[in-house]
This record gives structure tokens, sequence and C-alpha cells, in this order.
């Protein structure tokens, strides 16, 4: 079979399950026969052998299946960097970029701030803001140490010395450290939401948090305070339709200045507050 031959198949087949249907088929090639995308369109009058078709096919079947192009290929870009991902991790979303915008707003571009991201998953929050602030020191945490494993090789490709990984659950993890600003991307979708089923390759955990997709942060909202210096600040991503409760969850224990931004698609998604008192 032809290059092109292969790729006119495969977009064809791709079509239930993708909305960018051409370009999951030349990536999925390129993949198989470890070659650019430029080759694609420089030979598409090259053969395939048969061990070739047959690799490429069971990477479309993956994809087919609904599985995410990003635990297929291995990586995800973000914040301009490409990152490692893995069934372990959520794949990055381009509207968590906001919670890093938000974040490099409030850092002084050369302030020495102590840094805590709650729950980092692939390390995509913790390794674009130690790229951009190089003197603060961040701190990327997360219960999983698969997904851990793969946030420390992140920061390892990097090469950033301003990260440190722990294991652990929210801010026990860090029991007596404080911080000048907590930053999270914690799960927050209910347990029953039928949108589950288009997500059911990434780790439930890091998805779901109890019946109103409130429970962690709560926990948040709880307990970051503890490890807040004076006047920090915790901010949280969350539900486009959350705005309302995470607002009122905060404001019943105890924090202020509390204010919700949009991403670019014009959905509340990120909440800031400061920790009262001193």
């Amino acid at each position: 079979m032809r290059l092109d031959a292969a790729i006119t198949d495969a977009v064809e087949r791709l079509a239930p399950a993708s909305d960018s249907t051409r370009l999951d088929a030349e990536i999925l090639l390129c993949q198989t026969i470890d070659m650019p995308r430029s080759y694609l369109f420089a030979h598409p009058e090259d053969e395939l052998d048969d061990l070739t078709i047959e690799r490429f096919e069971a990477l479309l079947r993956r994809r087919i299946d609904g599985e995410p192009m990003s635990y297929i290929t291995g990586v995800k870009e973000f914040w301009s960097r490409e990152l490692l991902v893995s069934p372990a991790t959520l794949v990055p979303r381009p509207e968590t970029e906001l919670l890093v915008e938000l974040a490099l707003r409030e850092i002084p571009r050369k302030a020495e701030w102590r840094i805590l991201d709650l729950g980092t998953g692939s390390g995509a929050i913790a390794v674009s803001i130690a790229g951009e602030r190089p003197l603060s020191n961040i701190t990327a945490t997360d219960l999983s140490p698969e997904a851990l494993a793969i946030a420390a090789e992140n920061v390892r490709q990097a090469d950033l010395a301003n990260v440190t990984c722990i294991e652990g659950s929210w801010a026990a993890a860090v029991a007596g450290k404080q911080f000048d600003l907590v930053v999270s991307n914690p799960p927050y979708v209910r347990s029953d939401d039928a949108a589950l089923q288009k997500l059911r390759h990434e780790p439930r955990s890091a998805l779901t948090s109890g019946e109103d997709g409130l429970d962690d942060i709560r926990i948040l909202a709880s307990d970051c305070a503890a490890i807040l210096a004076a006047n920090g600040l915790l901010m949280m991503e969350h539900g486009a339709e959350q705005q309302t409760d995470v607002a009122n969850i905060l404001e019943a224990a105890g924090w202020v200045e509390i204010a919700c931004h949009n991403d670019l698609a014009g959905l509340p998604r990120v909440t800031v507050a400061r920790r009262n008192g001193t």
C-alpha cells in the first residue's frame, strides 16, 4: 500500500472518532515509519511493507477506540513545550494554560517565590511556571507515583533545577512548609457525568470528585490556608458551571478577594482567592 493510499483509508476510518482525521492519520503514520510529516508530502508513492501496515493498523485501532492522540504518541504540547504524558496522567488541556498565565501575572520576574502545584499530573503547570520564573522554587505534588514519575521526567527533560517533586495527597504532602502561591487543577467532574464516557482512557481519580465534583476543591479551600504565607494566593481550575459554588466554598472557608477568570472560550475557568489574615 502506498503512503497516500494509507492516509486516505485512515482518514475515512477515523471519522467517527476524530475531529482532525487527516492530521491524526498523518501523525500516526509518521510515528509508524519514524519520519517527519514532510516525508509524507515528498514521498506519497512510497510503498509500506506488511509489517509496517500491521503496526499502523494497531495505532489506528487505538485511535478509533477513542484513545487520545497524546497517549498514542506519548507527548502533548503545553505552553509551547512538548511534554510526556501517559495513561497515568490527564492530557493537559489548552484551558489550563489560563492557570499558568494568571500565576505569571502575580509572580514578579525576579522574585524568589515559593510556589506549590498540587496534583501536578504530568507536571505541565509546574514546568511551565518554573521555566518562566527561574528564580522561584516550585514544588509539585501528586498522590500517584506513576504520574509523579512522568512529571519528574518532564522536569528533567526541561533541564529545570527549580522544581521538586513530592508524592502525597494535597496539602498533607507539604505539611509544615509555607508557600507564596498555590496552584491546582484538581478533579472537578461529577461522578455521574455523562462526559466521562468520552474520557474513559484518562485516570478516573484525576477527573472525578464526588457527586457534585467539588469534594477536592472543598479540601483545598479548607487546608491550603495553613500552608500559605500571609496574603498568599490560591488559584484553582474548575468546571465552567461551578463558578458560584467554588466562590461560596472559598468564602465559607474564610478566603477573601475571590475572583473568577474566563478562559479563551469565555467560560469561567479559574478562581483566585487570597488568604485572610497575617
